[in-house]
């Protein structure tokens, strides 16, 4: 994809640093980067769950970050530099999170890390990020706390860690599109709310609840459940003799097909509805009874933007075995992002890296502008991204169908 790259530095660089192999690898003999052969080698890490029941997501996060580099280093947009891909697998895990941001940071190539899927594993990894300076990006991460504080709730929002960005819109967004898609466009009145205690799953509960009862709905009950579990028959029980129009659930889609499809098997004819942690192939996949259930997700369907062409058919060309998923088109976006910081900081030193080149970086990200697979894509002052279209979905004929994409503005 071609990128109109709209990068903006307000202050000069440093100049006058160290050569090309202070931050990366020289790939050839020689001290001008510039020269023709002439390469540096810079990493581009990368954290997600590339195995266990969220591997699905992970697999599409890690395949659209490899075929961004992929193309970077096609179309030579870094003039002098070669990018490389470092994956690493957290199983959804904050430890393993926590361990692979510190074996990227520890390694001086590695100048950026994608990821992760989680929140949860993202609260691990932000200390780990800005101790070494270090860009964190995600394509997924939806949780507000992560950028603007624990305090968001009562406006006194302050952004948390300088080197965390992400690419998806939070869910104070989603979860407040979805309360209100449910009470205005499904015209559910009342709703079970049922979240998996991860911080994800309760906060996007959260967010949905505070919606749907502002606008006049209400929460006829409430369940917490192990993400771990797949045996929700007492849970069903409770759930039918209160009889909602909606169940809700704050989640992702391992538990959350086994409960749809147990609360259908139970005799609830209320569909479920869940976000972007729900909204993957394997959910439908899982569940033989999806048929009506609802998901929002961050963005508009790829399929339908114009932007995202040249993305799709890139990944197609690829072979990757794997669905680009929800998070393909964002996680384009977060790396690509990457490479324009790259691009700008090496532009602004006379074509080399400098020694400091991890710091400037993350100052270049907050800068960025371009057009990616998912539209516009720039920043915020807490690192969150500046696009809050939300698309909710609906599980139909085997497929998820996008009903409704909008800006949400509150």
């Amino acid at each position: 994809m071609r990128h109109r790259s709209l990068l903006i530095l307000t202050t000069a660089l440093t100049t006058g640093a160290l050569t090309l192999s202070a931050c990366g690898s020289r790939d050839d003999k020689g001290d001008d980067g510039k020269s023709e052969g002439k390469q540096t080698t810079v990493v581009i890490g990368l954290d997600a769950p590339l195995t266990g029941d969220l591997s699905a997501l992970g697999q599409g996060i890690k395949n659209s970050a490899e075929l961004a580099l992929n193309n970077a280093n096609k179309t030579k947009e870094v003039p002098g530099v070669t990018f490389r891909f470092r994956a690493l697998d957290d199983q959804a895990q904050p430890t393993s999170g926590q361990q692979n941001a510190t074996k990227l940071a520890g390694d001086k190539q590695v100048l950026g890390i994608v990821g992760p899927l989680n929140s949860s594993v993202a609260q691990s990894m932000q200390q780990v990020a800005q101790s070494n300076n270090i860009a964190l990006i995600s394509p997924a991460n939806t949780t507000p706390d992560l950028s603007q504080g624990k305090d968001w709730k009562q406006d006194k929002r302050k952004r948390q860690f300088s080197t965390y960005f992400r690419t998806s819109t939070t869910d104070e967004v989603q979860g407040s599109f979805g309360g209100k898609y449910a009470y205005e466009q499904i015209k559910a009145k009342t709703v079970y709310v049922i979240d998996d205690q991860k911080t994800y799953g309760v906060g996007l509960a959260a967010a949905f609840t505070t919606k749907f009862t502002a606008l006049g709905g209400k929460v006829v009950g409430t369940e917490h459940v192990n993400p771990e579990d797949r045996d929700f028959k007492a849970i069903v029980s409770k759930v039918k003799t209160a009889s909602p129009d909606l169940v809700f659930y704050g989640g992702e889609y391992p538990a959350s097909a086994p409960l749809s499809q147990q609360l259908k098997d139970g005799g609830v004819k209320a569909p479920l509805m869940g976000g972007d942690g729900m909204y993957s192939g394997d959910y439908i996949t899982l569940n033989k009874k999806s048929a009506g259930d609802y998901a929002t997700s961050v963005g508009k369907p790829v399929e339908q933007l114009d932007s995202a062409k040249k993305f799709i058919a890139d990944y197609k060309t690829a072979g990757y075995k794997d669905r680009y998923e929800a998070y393909g088109g964002s996680t384009y976006d977060a790396t690509w992002a990457l490479v324009q910081a790259v691009k700008a900081v090496v532009s602004a030193n006379d074509g080399k890296l400098p020694s400091d080149a991890r710091a400037k970086i993350v100052d270049a990200l907050n800068k960025v502008e371009f057009d990616g697979v998912t539209g516009p894509v720039s920043f915020d002052k807490y690192g969150d991204t500046t696009n809050t279209l939300i698309t909710a979905y609906q599980v139909d004929a085997g497929q998820w169908k996008s009903r409704y994409s909008a800006e949400y503005k509150g």
